[in-house]
């Protein structure tokens, strides 16, 4: 039986949702895959707590989702986050912050540093991969750590796995989809009549949008992700300057409408095909695969040399897909899968 000794970074509803999968699928992983997960630390914004006996799993994810502060619990240790870390004897990080647009923030030096400390990182937050990726695989190559990141590219659907572990050999020449499940729901609902600001306050009202949704409607989600997806299965060194990114925000319920009388609808859609990278709204046909991708649902096309072309769709409402990805990336980092 292993014992992985686990930090989690951040504590929203991905990694408040993992801990409760980790709870509830614990007998599990140690019946069929011989691990024990041990949460001995774990990061707000308010700072870190850290016990070396481990974190009550549904005690920490009631806590925070009760809108508690980590600086509340007896185990709180301050707020110097990455000086404490850098000093723990840890196996693996969960990291799920937000994204940092500029730079990928203070979770990309944490990241370099656990991983050439040989500790394993298992990400949900783009940013580190979108200003670091190839560095970071380069570093976990040279330490031995593990490093992987399928929830960072639409929650539950294994785009990534699919791409590097089951296209051996196969070159992937074309690869399209749509990967923002808020910018969906949102044109989705203006095709109801409302207007774009409506479309965001009803996307908000349920979850699907934060309160500064851009990153979202401006098409930069999406970009990180066809980032993540190009550089991990195509053999390319994209950076955010070399995709074309068109939002949403010129979208109108009229357009939408137009659209509709010619038998499309119109999706977000990402494309990597002939050495182009493109985040651009387009009127698709709604009996084609990507006009088929509706509200909470994220899809992708995937065309390969000797694979054919595949089809993945994904329906999600909730974070738990994204929080099972992260579970199912530690179990394949420490089962050698």
């Amino acid at each position: 039986m292993k014992t992985v000794k686990v930090a989690m970074l951040g504590m929203g509803s991905v990694n408040r949702t993992l801990l409760r999968i980790l709870s509830t699928k614990k007998d599990r992983l140690a019946k069929n895959y011989g691990i024990v997960f041990k949460v001995i630390a774990a990061t707000d914004t308010s700072g870190i707590v850290i016990d070396h006996s481990g974190l009550d799993f549904l005690a920490l994810a009631d806590h925070k989702s009760a809108g508690g502060s980590l600086s509340d619990l007896i185990s709180y240790k301050g707020v110097q986050i990455e000086n404490i870390l850098n000093s723990l004897d840890l196996d693996l990080l969960f990291e799920a912050t937000p994204v940092h647009l500029e730079t990928g923030g203070e979770a990309l030096n944490i990241c370099r540093t656990a991983l050439t400390r040989g500790i394993s990182v298992v990400l949900a937050n783009k940013g580190p991969l979108v200003h670091g990726i190839k560095e970071l695989l380069e570093i976990a190559k040279l330490s031995g750590a593990g490093l992987e990141y399928s929830a960072t590219v639409c929650g539950g659907l294994p785009i990534l796995n699919i791409g590097a572990r089951d296209m051996i050999a196969g070159d992937i020449k074309i690869i399209r989809g749509v990967f923002n499940g808020t910018s969906n729901f949102i044109i989705e609902a203006m095709s109801e009549g409302i207007t774009f600001d409506q479309g965001i306050e009803k996307a908000q009202a349920v979850g699907a949008a934060e309160a500064d949704p851009s990153l979202d409607t401006g098409g930069w989600d999406t970009a990180f992700k066809l980032l993540i997806i190009a550089n991990t299965l195509m053999d390319v060194n994209l950076g955010l300057s070399d995709i074309s990114v068109e939002g949403i925000d010129n979208i109108t319920p009229k357009k939408i409408q137009s659209a509709e009388a010619l038998g499309k609808t119109i999706k977000l859609v990402a494309s990597a095909e002939g050495g182009k990278f493109i985040v651009k709204p387009i009127a698709e046909p709604r009996e084609s695969f990507l006009g088929s991708i509706n509200g909470w649902e994220m899809g992708v096309e995937i065309h390969s040399d000797i694979y054919g072309v595949s089809y993945h769709k994904l329906y999600e409402k909730e974070p738990i897909p994204t929080a099972a990805s992260m579970m199912r990336d530690a179990v394949n980092i420490f089962t050698g899968k």
